[in-house]
């Protein structure tokens, strides 16, 4: 499949411009397959509504490159294609788990009181790669990469009185507190700055946030489509593209939220905004403004800090970027000190990896909202002017 490209923007947009973009004449070729003779029965992106959902009754998940559904509880490779990794997503205390593992090897929680079970991890994940497949039909997928923590470990009643190390496999329960995922859309990419940006999609569960001890409620996820930097395979998300506290009582309602979530998200929007922050810059001096007013905010006294736009890393995010800032092969400064945005932002993205599963996404979306106000301080507005001062 020949790869799809969004249309590049040389120069710096001001709002009129934006809102130009986004204008149905615009967006209508935006996500349509370059092969010729498909063109004709290929369905369009819209900005603000992606493809029609005709059927959200089937749990299967349609490739770009044939007719034919495949199962999502098989493995084959055949199936669905894995993007080469440099680097995890997100790194902290995680580790990789397979979709099978979670199907195979883990219990599923329940609410105690009544004994009703959860929505597993893997259901959550099955219902996004639906959801895609019915947002994206002519586009292909790659394996989710998952990541757990936080191991909740069990055994069997016949092993009751067993030491831990005699205990067997089949006596052993597992099943992890907190899971992220991403999946990949590798034909859907764009350009930054020399960054490869490809559109991503995934999500974040942690039964730490529910009350197992009590009868079943709505249960919460957070859900989040955007782009992934393939040089770091950063996360980049907005406001448009991250719903922090999905509620829904099902795995169907899940997935019809999710495709909500994925239609009303401005992919180009997003993108222009982006490209915007490689057009300023900061000074060595007004970087190291930054890195000392961020340390120094985590210590303001609550009514200082209130009057102040929120700044959700702590100081060993910050201190990741002060060393980042000199010894990143990607996002370090120009030999005369200076900084682009884009390369803030990206500092900021990086040191989030290092983040518990449970406030990546939270961190992940402030990251974007703080590097724009800076980027509006440098052109006059004051809301976030305490951090240059």
């Amino acid at each position: 499949m020949d790869t799809t490209k969004f249309n590049e923007t040389d120069n710096l947009l001001d709002d009129e411009t934006l809102e130009g973009m986004i204008r149905f004449q615009r967006a209508k070729n935006l996500f349509l397959r370059d092969d010729s003779h498909d063109i004709e029965d290929a369905e369009i992106f819209y900005p603000s509504k992606m493809n029609e959902i005709l059927d959200t009754s089937t749990n299967q998940v349609k490739l770009a490159s044939s007719q034919d559904n495949i199962d999502l509880t098989s493995n084959s490779p055949n199936n669905l294609s894995r993007d080469k990794e440099i680097t995890p997503f997100i790194v902290a205390n995680t580790i990789e788990v397979p979709l099978h593992h979670l199907k195979q090897d883990c219990i599923i929680p329940v609410f105690s009181k009544d004994n009703e079970k959860t929505i597993a991890h893997q259901e959550f994940i099955e219902s996004v790669l639906t959801a895609i497949s019915k947002v994206f039909p002519h586009h292909s997928i790659s394996t989710p990469e998952i990541r757990v923590s936080h191991q909740i470990k069990g055994r069997t009643p016949d092993a009751i009185h067993l030491n831990a190390k005699d205990l067997l496999d089949h006596q052993k329960t597992i099943y992890y507190e907190r899971m992220a995922f991403v999946i990949n859309i590798p034909s859907i990419v764009d350009s930054i700055n020399g960054n490869e940006l490809t559109l991503s999609v995934g999500g974040v569960r942690s039964y730490n946030l529910e009350n197992l001890y009590n009868k079943k409620t709505l249960e919460k996820f957070k859900f989040f489509i955007g782009f992934q930097n393939k040089v770091c395979l950063n996360m980049c998300i907005n406001t448009d593209g991250f719903k922090e506290d999905l509620r829904v009582s099902s795995a169907s309602e899940l997935q019809h939220k999710v495709i909500e979530v994925m239609q009303n998200y401005n992919a180009e929007l997003h993108l222009m905004e982006m490209k915007e922050l490689t057009q300023d810059y900061l000074s060595e001096h007004q970087f190291a403004q930054l890195i000392g007013k961020s340390r120094l905010y985590q210590h303001l006294p609550k009514s200082e800090k209130q009057k102040i736009p929120m700044l959700n890393f702590n100081d060993s995010h910050i201190n990741t970027m002060a060393k980042d800032y000199y010894e990143d092969k990607n996002f370090c400064r120009l030999d005369d000190g200076r900084i682009n945005l884009w390369d803030v932002y990206n500092l900021f993205t990086q040191a989030n990896k290092s983040s518990y599963i449970d406030t990546f996404l939270d961190r992940n979306l402030n990251a974007f909202e703080f590097t724009k106000g800076i980027q509006k301080t440098l052109n006059g507005n004051l809301d976030y002017h305490w951090f240059l001062s």
